[in-house]
């Protein structure tokens, strides 16, 4: 029997990067993911991907940042599932890249909006649907710069941060439900996003794997596996952590 056969899983920026990856992994592991993605082009074709791996797909249209979508997407879920046995929080934007001084409003809104405010929406609506069941596991998606400071990158830096918060609230609000609340905080990971923030030079791609101290970019697949263990009886003991996979990056 695979680990997460018969569950149910959403996964939130499921489109693409380590949402894309992390989907396909519950799926290989038996579980029934549903796709939770702005692209609908996108999202289609990873919902297709579980299809294709034996696993049921589901893509649902959601913006993180409105509560509408947010309503909508646990609702679909339940209507065609009837449960929810897994959450992974992992929408989300970089933003634009300037110190605190010379950034916008309009930037800081839009980052804190899907980040923070997007992972607040979501975890609301499950850790309901997980009350009601009496179990449930959450993972919400951090970053480096949610341990530690990042220049150029304030509103995303402060997103980050405050996820570790929403966190570790949230275990602790819910440990004698049968509820645990993680956070995975990935290091530099070669996705979509770190291509935007190098756009493409060389030259950039080699620093930034010059600092992470094991001399590489991690991969989605790597974050992947930290959701599930996560997520798996192998870590019932396990909640309110911020789980850095990192390659050492903030070992230093």
């Amino acid at each position: 029997m695979k680990d997460f056969e018969d569950q149910v899983v959403i996964v939130t920026g499921a489109s693409s990067g380590i949402g894309r990856a992390t989907a396909l992994a519950f799926a290989h592991e038996g579980a029934a993911v549903v796709i939770a993605d702005r692209d609908v082009d996108r999202g289609e074709e990873v919902a297709a991907e579980v299809d294709e791996i034996g696993a049921s797909g589901l893509f649902v249209a959601v913006d993180v940042s409105a509560p509408a979508d947010v309503d909508r997407l646990l609702g679909t879920t339940m209507h065609e599932y009837g449960r929810l046995d897994h959450a992974f929080n992992n929408a989300g934007i970089e933003g634009d890249q300037a110190f605190t001084a010379a950034s916008g409003l309009d930037n800081w809104n839009r980052v804190i909006g899907v980040n923070l405010t997007g992972v607040w929406l979501c975890m609301r609506a499950e850790l309901e649907v997980m009350a009601a069941q009496g179990s449930g596991s959450i993972v919400n998606c951090s970053s480096v710069a949610g341990l530690v400071g990042f220049p150029g990158i304030s509103a995303y830096a402060a997103a980050k941060h405050g996820v570790l918060g929403l966190t570790k609230t949230a275990a602790l609000e819910y440990a004698t439900a049968g509820i645990r609340v993680n956070a995975v905080c990935p290091g530099i990971i070669a996705t979509e996003m770190i291509e935007r923030f190098t756009h493409g030079d060389p030259a950039i791609v080699d620093q930034f794997e010059a600092a992470e101290p094991v001399g590489r970019l991690g991969t989605g697949a790597e974050i992947a596996a930290t959701v599930l263990w996560l997520c798996s009886t192998g870590s019932s003991f396990v909640t309110g952590q911020a789980v850095a996979v990192d390659g050492g990056y903030i070992a230093r």
